[in-house]
Order: structure tokens, then C-alpha cells, then sequence
């Protein structure tokens, strides 16, 4: 899978048209393949379904089993034929991360594709993982940065294996705040998860670059999913805060999370996904439609930013890629 490169307008032009009304049916075969898709419900959910449906083999990865069961109820309702199976992971407990990476590690020697989706989104006051991060950070980014670390040996044994990040539109006004990283000077909801997604975004692009130089074979890749109907706002801000109410009321602004996930499993699977890239929906300034290139804010192409991430990262969860 070549880089993705921005100068060739070829490349962008074709990539326009593959993109252009793609759908879970447009999916290539994936039997004989291994995901992990970190989430449950929602976007979670329907990569399952979307990989699942194509052969691929998908164990859903999440803090609560009962969910968990109910997800993998679901694929099997869909997809009588479909092996998928539940993990338990708290991707807000490193010492969780580190037992779930040790688990698979005994059950297979190969992972094919891991999909970083599960997310917290604005909590009304600041809570704490259970290692004492800021819980939009921790969960969100340092969580899936040592699942990622953890897993890689696997991922290296696997077969054209991708690393998929999830991002989010809000993004476009996070900020990288070095100084108070896990917002113990001053916290507030939306620009804490602003950071932890651009974090995400900024791991996505670094991890390319650094498997790029260090010959791991793993690509990576980042998406968004636009303005999607989930559970997020009802999980966190509550369903009668504002938010919740909003996501409640207003249902017919969200596009539907089958839609929303749409983007990531493009990056996940399609051949003509770039590595490197960062995927999101084509209309309405990336808020819905079809997968498409999304715009990189320019706080994510920070390499000095990202470099420095990268270390703080590693020394935070004490994992490493090395």
C-alpha cells in the first residue's frame, strides 16, 4: 500500500472516484483475516457487522460484558456464519490493556487488522482513568496508544495488516496542551476531548511514518465519522444534559452509525486506502456521506508535536514500540 501523497492529483482524483458512494457491499473478501475492534455499540458495532459480513473473523473488545454479549447477539442475528467472539478490556486501566494484549498473544499468533474506535465524549466534570489520567486522554489516546504497542508484535505477523485510528471532527479546534495534558489546572469537557482526538489523529500519522522507517510492514491509517448517531453523548454528558438532549431531539441531523461507520471500514479494508491518510465523510464539511479524504488540521501535522507526543506517551503508559 503506497503512501499516500498529496502533490499527485491522480492519485486524489481516482481515489474520488472509488470513494464515491462506497458501501459495506463494496467491502473485498476478508476470510482467513483477524480484526479487533475496540467498542461495543454503535460505530464499534457496525464494524463488526461490516467485517463480519465480509468473512472476516472479529473479536469486539469493551469494559462491559453484558454489552458486549448483546453485540455479539447481533453480528450472529445478522450473520449466522460469522466467528466473532467478546473480550473484555478497560481501555481506562493500562493494567486491563496489558492483560487483554497478554490474552491474545496466547490465543493467536497473528492479528490482521485492529480497528481503535471505542470512546469517552465530554464528560460535565473532570474524572480520572484508574491510573490517574484526565478520563478523555486516557481512555481515548493513552489507552489505545498501549493496546497498539502491546499488540504490535501481532500485527507484524499478520497478513498486510492495518491499523485503523478513529479521530473526530472536533479535532479541527484540539489543542495539544503539554503543560496541563491531563487538565489538572483547568478542565473543560469538549476541549479536553478536542485534544484526545487530535491525539489520536497525531498517533495515526506518526505511526506510519515510524513503520515506514522502521520497516514493521504495518500500515496505519486514521478516520472520523462525521456527525453520527451513538450512545456517546448519552454516556457521558448524560441523556438530559444539553448534549444528550440535543443528540435526543435532534436525531435527524445525526447520520445513522451504520453511515457514520462507513469511513473507517473504507480505511480498514478497501485496497485503495492510503496509507497514511485520514478518512472521513464527503459532504457537508465532513459531517456526513460517504467515505472521502478528509482535511488534516494543521496542528496534526506538527512533526515536532507529534514526536514529542509520541515520547510523553510512552513514558505515561511505560509501554513501548521499540
Amino acid at each position: 500500500m503506497p503512501p499516500w501523497n498529496s502533490r499527485t492529483r491522480s492519485v486524489l482524483v481516482t481515489g474520488e472516484s472509488i470513494m464515491a458512494n462506497w458501501k459495506t457491499t463494496d467491502i473485498p473478501a476478508q476470510k482467513g483475516r483477524l480484526a479487533v475492534v475496540s467498542g461495543t455499540g454503535g460505530l464499534g458495532l457496525e464494524d463488526a457487522l461490516g467485517l463480519a459480513r465480509a468473512g472476516s473473523e472479529v473479536i469486539i473488545a469493551g469494559r462491559n460484558p453484558q454489552k458486549g454479549a448483546d453485540a455479539v447477539a447481533r453480528v450472529l442475528a445478522e450473520v449466522p456464519s460469522a466467528i466473532v467472539r467478546f473480550e473484555h478490556v478497560d481501555l481506562a486501566s493500562l493494567e486491563s490493556v496489558a492483560g487483554f494484549a497478554a490474552r491474545l498473544r496466547s490465543q493467536s499468533d497473528r492479528i490482521d487488522l485492529l480497528i481503535n474506535n471505542a470512546a469517552v465524549m465530554t464528560p460535565p466534570s473532570r474524572q480520572e482513568t484508574s491510573d490517574g489520567f484526565e478520563l478523555q486522554f486516557g481512555t481515548n489516546y493513552l489507552g489505545h496508544f498501549a493496546l497498539t504497542a502491546q499488540l504490535m508484535p501481532l500485527l507484524r505477523n499478520g497478513t498486510s495488516p492495518r491499523i485503523v485510528t478513529l479521530s473526530s471532527v472536533a479535532a479541527r479546534d484540539g489543542a495539544l496542551a503539554f503543560d496541563d495534558l491531563q487538565a489538572e489546572r483547568s478542565y473543560a469537557p469538549m476541549r479536553a476531548y478536542g485534544q484526545s482526538k487530535l491525539a489520536c489523529l497525531m498517533f495515526a500519522l506518526e505511526l506510519q511514518r515510524r513503520s515506514e522507517a522502521n520497516r514493521w510492514g504495518v500500515t496505519s491509517i486514521a478516520a472520523h465519522p462525521g456527525i453520527s448517531r451513538t450512545d456517546l453523548l448519552h454516556n457521558a454528558p448524560g441523556r438530559w444534559s444539553a448534549a444528550g438532549l440535543a443528540r435526543t431531539l435532534l436525531w435527524f441531523m445525526f447520520q445513522p452509525a451504520s453511515q457514520g461507520a462507513l469511513p473507517t471500514l473504507f480505511a480498514a479494508t478497501s485496497p485503495e486506502a492510503r496509507a497514511g491518510a485520514y478518512y472521513g465523510p464527503d459532504r457537508l464539511g465532513e459531517m456526513r456521506g460517504s467515505p472521502a479524504l478528509a482535511k488534516v488540521p494543521p496542528r496534526a501535522e506538527d512533526r515536532a508535536a507529534a514526536e514529542r507526543l509520541w515520547r510523553v506517551s510512552e513514558q505515561l503508559t511505560g509501554v513501548s514500540f521499540a
